[in-house]
């Protein structure tokens, strides 16, 4: 006879939790990720309670401070409704900083040269278009190539990415550079720019549209249906009589072309101007805000306003207790982790090994 030990700890997939479960272990991952930031904060001599009155100060407790964030929290959302339609089919598309960049470049085309030969309203409405149109066809292209020879679309989408800054680049020291040797796009003329709603870019109000759009194509169509069979099966998409190819092209040019409209409403509302680090990380961080909300459209809202209150709130850390910006950033690193921490502990469980052990024969 011989003992055959088992593993000290094991996975296994919980079974159905109840709401306020799941909201506890959300709840409780947020306390303690507030609990660990404490600790960097405590490193550089300042008060913890006192540093994260100072982040929500910065953030909300002025209405400059609330515009600012809003500006912030805009492109986070519209991005991260961009790439929920593709994870729900899970095509991996970590290019939608290209996307979004090669929307920039779009509409920036436009506001250089039309902007004193077409009326305000026109000119954005095809800067609007033309930039929805050339993020849906950039994101197409790996989209085409994932359903023509099943490559992989997550080294495809993040190497195209590299490709449309390094287009930025070369515009801006070259067709579109301003002064001779600055490396600088002019900036855009009025007619090219956003007007605002409540002194913020009136791009908040077209994210909060995307919002409702997203949520009732991804659950109350055929097309949203086909995406989340898709997302479970491929095989049972295909023995259904779906077209997987159409579909994975189709929905990456909706992705790409919603980015593209993100690219849009930075260099027109925010930016008013375009360079080679215009989406400035937007595609990356809205990953984060997709997972967390669990790919719902509406719990996006609370994430994206929560990430731009840590980044709009760190940056008056900074100036007012002189804590380095590196300090903000691991705490926001911390409370990321545990966030995504506790939705690995809603779906799965920790077992650890008992001390009885089993027998076997040998």
């Amino acid at each position: 006879m011989s003992e055959v030990r088992t593993p000290l700890f094991r996975l296994a997939k919980r079974e159905a939790m109840s709401r306020e479960k799941i909201w506890a272990i959300r709840v409780g991952s947020i306390i303690i990720a507030l609990i660990l930031g404490c600790i960097p904060i405590m490193l550089t001599g300042n008060n913890p309670i006192s540093a994260y009155a100072v982040i929500v100060q910065g953030s909300v407790s002025r209405p400059i401070y609330i515009r600012q964030t809003v500006k912030i929290a805009i492109p986070l959302l519209g991005c991260a409704l961009a790439i929920a339609p593709c994870f729900k089919m899970r095509f991996w598309n970590i290019g939608a900083e290209g996307q979004i960049t090669m929307g920039a470049v779009a509409a920036t085309f436009f506001a250089l040269n039309f902007a004193k030969t077409i009326p305000s309203p026109l000119l954005l409405a095809i800067m609007f278009i033309t930039a929805a149109t050339a993020g849906g066809l950039w994101a197409l292209i790996p989209a085409f190539f994932k359903a023509k020879w099943n490559t992989n679309e997550t080294l495809f989408t993040l190497m195209m990415n590299y490709i449309a800054i390094g287009i930025v680049a070369w515009l801006q020291g070259g067709p579109w550079e301003g002064r001779k040797g600055s490396q600088l796009i002019p900036m855009f003329d009025d007619a090219a720019r956003l007007p605002e709603v409540f002194r913020v870019h009136c791009g908040w109000i077209i994210v909060l549209l995307l919002v409702v759009l997203m949520y009732f194509y991804m659950n109350k169509t055929k097309q949203g249906f086909e995406i989340a069979v898709i997302g479970d099966s491929v095989n049972t998409a295909r023995y259904a009589g779906m077209n997987v190819g159409w579909i994975i092209m189709r929905t990456m040019f909706i992705s790409g072309a919603i980015s593209g409209i993100v690219g849009f409403m930075i260099v027109s509302g925010a930016n008013y101007t375009l360079y080679k680090g215009v989406a400035n990380g937007v595609g990356f961080t809205s990953i984060t805000v997709a997972w967390l909300s669990q790919l719902n459209s509406f719990a996006m809202i609370a994430i994206s306003a929560m990430l731009a209150i840590l980044e709009k709130g760190s940056n008056t850390l900074q100036t007012r207790l002189q804590v380095p910006a590196s300090i903000a950033d691991i705490i926001t690193g911390i409370l990321l982790f545990s966030m995504l921490a506790s939705e690995f502990f809603i779906n799965y469980k920790l077992i650890f090994r008992g001390r009885d052990k089993k027998e076997v024969n040998a």
